[in-house]
């Protein structure tokens, strides 16, 4: 089982964690586990064996630039290359010269893994929610969490040494730029009984307990969970919290455990281009957010916005710095910036990058905002706006057709893609144009997303 990324990232993806446990539990079967910052993603961390020895290799892609250290990762393997994770849900066209087989889904509760280790070849994967590179593919996920592991690898990731505890998947919420409301729809939650449970039999040996879920706080009864993992003597931190979820009471409880840093994601500095993305609050919501958080005793702050949404324009970039420069006021703050990538499954996907047609045109622009950004911003406090160039190879690998495979063999670069001829993935796409990743079906109309997609587009016209 390999993860092209670091070992802190991929130790906390409880998916993983499942399939490492479930296969090793089956007979005459052995999975060991590979990360890029282990062996350089070549020998497995159990036993240091050469992924070559293994008959099966089983890659889970987060992100699309991951794609670049699996293809060096495969090099020279000759048993069968089978991909899941939510990149292969979005769209696996780029990569499919590189592997024989798909997973397109959530597997628990599924026969995927059965199939998988009991195939000799890629004909034997006939399995549902298996894409073998023809034809279209249903989206399979278990239709209940009526399940957790109840044991699970306790270590140094990405959100400290901490219990995982996955409160539900899917999303209630329909931000117009995010892929989960569709990949992973319909919302499901966790019983918090089962959670408590999970939760007791680690109480002696953490003292973190992490709550992961695309809207943590959205969970019908957090608050007894967040009061039940308080009892137990756990410090309560929500991996993502929405401003419409913090009221003063969740504040108060997460505050008494012992939690002194909050996340938040406004996207935007102005209300009026957040109302296009259908975030649902405005940044006085925000400010009041900020402020009975302060009089509780949290005083760290991260934020996450983007630049170069549809729409945009420079005086919604400055909203962002007067934004940042209030919340600065009250208390310490970090912020981080990508620009936007239009996503698949969304109602953002036929804009181009950058939000402008002229491709040249936006992308001079986008550099522009990110430019005043980072002077304005590292006045204030700590800041890191990411290069658009480096979101533009992932706009391209997220749209892209089989044929970007010739760009993640060669050097990850713009520049690269621009003498292959895979610029025009960064332009708008027309809505009657069929689209790489139309032969995934996730359960959602089309349609839907065209409607929502002209209410953005005329929002200022």
């Amino acid at each position: 089982m390999v993860y092209p990324n670091t070992y802190a990232s991929g130790v906390a993806n409880i998916g993983m964690q499942y399939i490492y446990a479930y296969i090793n539990s089956l007979e005459n079967c052995i999975c060991e586990r590979f990360y890029l910052d282990v062996h350089n993603g070549l020998r497995s961390l159990e036993s240091g064996t050469p992924l070559k020895d293994f008959d099966v290799a089983l890659f889970s892609l987060q992100f699309e630039g991951d794609y670049f250290n699996a293809v060096r990762i495969l090099k020279g393997f000759k048993g069968l290359k089978i991909a899941g994770g939510p990149c292969v849900m979005i769209n696996p066209k780029p990569i499919s010269n590189f592997f024989d087989a798909f997973v397109v889904g959530e597997i628990e509760n599924t026969k995927i893994l059965d199939a998988i280790v009991n195939a000799i070849s890629v004909e034997d994967l006939d399995c549902e929610g298996i894409w073998i590179k023809e034809g279209d593919v249903r989206r399979v996920y278990p239709k209940r969490l009526d399940f957790y592991l109840k044991k699970q690898i306790i270590s140094d990731s990405v959100f400290g040494r901490c219990l995982i505890l996955e409160v539900g998947r899917g999303c209630i919420r329909h931000c117009r730029f995010c892929t989960v409301r569709q990949i992973y729809f319909p919302p499901r939650w966790r019983d918090i009984k089962l959670l408590v449970e999970v939760a007791e039999g680690y109480r002696r040996f953490v003292k973190k307990a992490c709550l992961v879920a695309p809207s943590t706080l959205d969970h019908p009864k957090i608050k007894r969970l967040i009061e039940r993992l308080l009892e137990m003597g756990f410090m309560v931190s929500p991996s993502s919290t929405r401003v419409d979820t913090l009221d003063e009471e969740i504040i108060e409880l997460l505050a008494s455990g012992g939690l002194r840093s909050l996340t938040i994601a406004p996207e935007s500095g102005s209300d009026e281009l957040r109302e296009t993305l259908n975030k649902g609050f405005d940044n006085e919501q925000i400010m009041n957010v900020v402020e009975v958080a302060r009089e509780k005793g949290i005083t760290n702050f991260k934020l996450y916005f983007m630049i170069g949404l549809p729409n945009e324009s420079f005086e919604d970039v400055k909203a962002i710095v007067d934004l940042v420069e209030r919340i600065a006021t009250k208390v310490r703050v970090s912020v981080s910036i990508n620009p936007f990538t239009p996503k698949p499954h969304t109602p953002l996907q036929w804009f181009p990058y950058t939000g402008f047609e002229r491709v040249e045109e936006g992308l001079r622009e986008l550099k522009v905002r990110r430019s005043y950004l980072i002077e304005r911003l590292s006045k204030i406090c700590d800041v890191k706006v990411e290069s658009v160039e480096r979101f533009a190879v992932q706009t391209i690998l997220s749209r892209g057709d089989a044929e970007v495979s010739r760009l993640i063999e060669l050097k990850p670069s713009l520049r690269t893609a621009v003498k292959l001829g895979l610029w025009r993935y960064l332009g708008g796409i027309p809505t009657d144009r069929n689209l790489p990743w139309d032969f995934i079906d996730h359960g959602y109309r089309k349609d839907r997303l065209i409607d929502e997609f002209w209410v953005v587009k005329k929002f200022r016209v």
